[in-house]
């Protein structure tokens, strides 16, 4: 055994002092991370205060109110044929889908149902917006995780489908043409048949991206297992459309709601997964938009002749009552509660747009993830800023 000096002793008591002594100078507080209100992974003026120790994140709250535009008092100070104007803008991307559940609400106090034919449309028209908004959402995950091509070919084939909405209702983003009792016009001629091909070059984009960025590894290790949703979870938070149905819950209210629509006029399956992460959300919206290409196929099959609107009064008043209606629509379930009092416009609005409920679940989702998921996890819950705010 060897002995040791009392002078080694000292030093060693001394290298072992000096080393806890760095220790403490390098011990830091947390961290406060400002991501937005101008940030492009928070789609739109959102803020996400992030608190930090080191790489991970203690907490996350989002800051919302930066594009309120009072849509549920506007709309109670215009005529019930004016508020379709407002109301396409408050999803600025689901445009016509944000149109069908006031009009539908409408209609059923008035008691009167749209011609069949108009409901098939309407409903080639819904699905087309849910295809125009959910391919912009698989082009930009890729970007927000690094891959710029995927976005390049969300916008190039988007295109084809606002084109033939375009067409019809003369514009791109704000269709504005849904009408209490029908639609604003029919069909024109050759339409059906650039509608078809147009499907066929949505599942030829689904395909494409699926092949680009899912049977990519980076991508699947950026997303599989990065901001896990039980399913629980997502019902406590009110989380509605792919969010949920990527969390194991068969929910569709197109399926499982009647309605003055023809989703069940038509054979389709309602899409889920059990793991609940990035990947899985991601996975759900890219089945759904292929799915959404075979029910316009098939009610573009199934179009029957007929007229187009319902008999409505010229000037629209509706009577004394109360509705509410929601929709399917593509960032989840949107619905309106319209009170009236008898007169030209609603005397009150309630609105539940679904991006400001899929957002709610961000402070329990963020807790533990590392600052590079915090993009991940936001690009994957996929939310539109005016959705929230409205």
């Amino acid at each position: 055994m060897t002995a040791v000096s009392e002078r080694q002793q000292r030093a060693y008591i001394a290298g072992q002092a000096a080393e806890a002594r760095v220790n403490v100078e390098i011990e830091t507080e947390g961290m406060t991370l400002n991501i937005g209100p101008q940030h492009p992974a928070t789609h739109g003026t959102l803020r996400i205060v992030a608190k930090l120790d080191g790489e991970q994140v203690i907490s996350a709250e989002p800051v919302l109110g930066y594009m309120h535009r009072g849509y549920e008092k506007l709309v109670e100070v215009r005529t019930y044929p004016q508020v379709t104007t407002l109301i396409n803008r408050i999803d600025w991307l689901g445009h016509f889908a944000n149109e069908v559940p006031f009009i539908l609400a409408a209609e059923a106090l008035m008691g009167i149902e749209a011609p069949e034919r108009a409901q098939y449309i309407r409903t080639i028209f819904f699905e087309l917006a849910r295809m125009s908004n959910i391919m912009l959402f698989l082009g930009d995950m890729g970007v927000q995780l690094g891959a710029i091509t995927a976005v390049f070919f969300a916008f190039r084939d988007r295109e084809h489908v606002l084109n033939i909405m375009e067409s019809v209702t003369g514009g791109r983003f704000h269709p504005n043409f849904d009408r209490i009792g029908g639609l604003k016009d029919d069909l024109p001629a050759g339409w059906i048949d650039e509608c078809r091909a147009v499907m066929e070059k949505v599942r030829g984009f689904c395909d494409e991206i699926e092949t680009l960025l899912m049977g990519n590894e980076i991508f699947e290790t950026r997303t599989r297992g990065i901001g896990v949703i039980p399913p629980e979870i997502a019902l406590s938070h009110g989380l509605s459309g792919a969010n949920a149905r990527a969390s194991g819950i068969d929910y569709d209210i197109r399926r499982d709601v009647p309605s003055a629509m023809a989703w069940n006029e038509v054979d389709w399956k309602v899409w889920t997964h059990p793991d609940g992460d990035s990947f899985a959300r991601y996975w759900v919206r890219l089945q759904e938009t292929r799915e959404a290409t075979h029910i316009v196929d098939q009610l573009l099959d199934k179009l029957p002749a007929g007229p187009i609107m319902a008999k409505v009064p010229r000037i629209i008043k509706v009577p004394e009552g109360e509705a509410w209606v929601s929709t399917e629509n593509p960032l989840g379930e949107m619905g309106y509660y319209v009170v009236s009092k008898g007169d030209l416009g609603p005397f009150r609005v309630k609105i539940r747009t679904p991006s400001f409920n899929n957002i709610s679940v961000v402070p329990w989702v963020m807790k533990g993830v590392y600052v590079p998921d915090i993009i991940t996890i936001l690009a994957s819950l996929y939310f539109i800023l005016g959705d929230i705010d409205r």
